[in-house]
């Protein structure tokens, strides 16, 4: 518009020439060459009356359609001949539709900048939640390549900054993880689209913890799955206050236990005693004198070590399953915690009462868990049958 000005200015011969917007705060001198004279009331009333002005300076209105968009000023040195009236309503008739589409582009402009501060204010948003969750977290593509690497990752002993994972293959960046067995879970989640979620343990920190991941497809509009979230979670204070609850459960277990074991304690103990008492009697009669009654002591001292290991046996059972372990999962007979539990149960007053019948597949495989864990499932689930 500057240079088309300059024309104006020349073949007009004036002093200075501006085009002037209309905007809903008022008239604004959008260009100008040189002085225009016209002041933003006398803008503001031209646009309004819509009609050329023909004293200094000389107003053309401009107008595209029915909509009025602007006005054309020429600073004359003299009062406005024919020519120059009519050269500058020319120039106004063809500036009008090229003023009437920079005001289109300008809104143009003005909303995809709006809407582009909206697209990046939402962006920054999700980014400030995603890096507000107490849980780490990263996204790969198709390519296993990292597009998003929240704060949590960059944090601990095992952080790395965004800036050095961003682009980067998964591979490249968890070097510690077998990348046979990572690049198969992502493949087996892009081909299925289910979540995964695991357990793992990790001595980086110099202490053992335990972590919760979660590998969840992500899908585009047509369903296709681009991209895998991994979110991993610190469980190891969660699982010691599990651990300490399970503790706890056994110990109100092993409460109802206790008086059936004091009962069957009691029972060798009494056969302990009397055995006891026989030989003490025989010994102040003199019965070691012949060797007719050696048979008959060493009986009595067999009876004693037998119900003594019966009272060792019964209460290292107890202590066994009452003694707190660290919840390792290793091969575990089923069978052998089967009858485990029904020793336990064996000294519960009421249990001791009921008829059990016990089927037992002697080939069954062996199962991957921690035995002291399942025999609580097993005990609960008898107790519950009983009750």
């Amino acid at each position: 518009m500057p240079a088309v000005l300059r024309v104006v200015r020349r073949e007009a011969g004036a002093r200075g020439c501006s085009i002037w917007t209309d905007h809903p705060a008022g008239p604004r001198r959008a260009w100008a060459v040189g002085d225009d004279g016209l002041t933003v009331e006398l803008a503001a009333r031209a646009l309004r009356e819509q009609r050329r002005v023909a004293t200094a300076p000389f107003i053309v209105p401009l107008r595209a359609g029915q909509r009025r968009s602007g006005l054309l000023v020429a600073r004359l040195a003299s009062a406005v001949t024919a020519a120059q009236r009519q050269f500058l309503v020319d120039v106004g008739s063809m500036l009008a539709p090229m003023l009437a589409q920079a005001e289109r582009a300008e809104r143009l402009e003005e909303t995809v900048a709006a809407g582009t501060r909206e697209i990046d204010e939402q962006r920054a948003f999700f980014e400030r939640i995603v890096d507000t969750l107490p849980v780490g977290l990263y996204v790969i593509d198709r390519d296993f390549r990292v597009r998003a690497w929240n704060s949590k990752r960059e944090t601990g002993l095992q952080g790395v900054a965004r800036a050095e994972v961003l682009g980067h293959t998964i591979f490249d960046v968890l070097h510690r993880q077998p990348a046979g067995v990572l690049r198969h879970e992502f493949e087996q989640l892009f081909a299925t689209g289910e979540t995964q979620q695991f357990q793992t343990e990790s001595n980086a920190t110099g202490e053992p913890r335990i972590y919760r991941l979660t590998k969840i497809p992500m899908r585009a509009g047509g369903g296709e799955i681009t991209h895998a979230i991994t979110i991993g979670e610190d469980i190891t204070d969660w699982k010691q206050a599990e651990a300490r609850i399970a503790q706890a459960e056994k110990l109100a277990a092993l409460g109802t236990l206790a008086a059936g074991v004091m009962h069957e304690i009691n029972n060798p103990l009494a056969t302990i005693a009397a055995a006891s008492e026989s030989l003490d009697l025989r010994v102040r009669e003199g019965a070691l004198g012949g060797d007719a009654l050696v048979p008959e002591l060493f009986a009595v001292l067999g009876l004693i070590a037998h119900e003594v290991n019966r009272c060792s046996t019964i209460v290292g059972g107890v202590l066994d399953f009452s003694r707190p372990k660290p919840a390792q999962r290793e091969r575990v007979a089923v069978n052998e915690i089967v009858e485990r539990t029904l020793f336990l149960l064996g000294h519960h007053a009421r249990f001791k009462q009921l008829d059990v019948a016990v089927a037992l597949q002697p080939d069954l495989p062996p199962v991957i868990g921690n035995d002291e864990q399942l025999i609580q499932v097993v005990m609960a689930l008898l107790l519950n049958a009983m009750d």
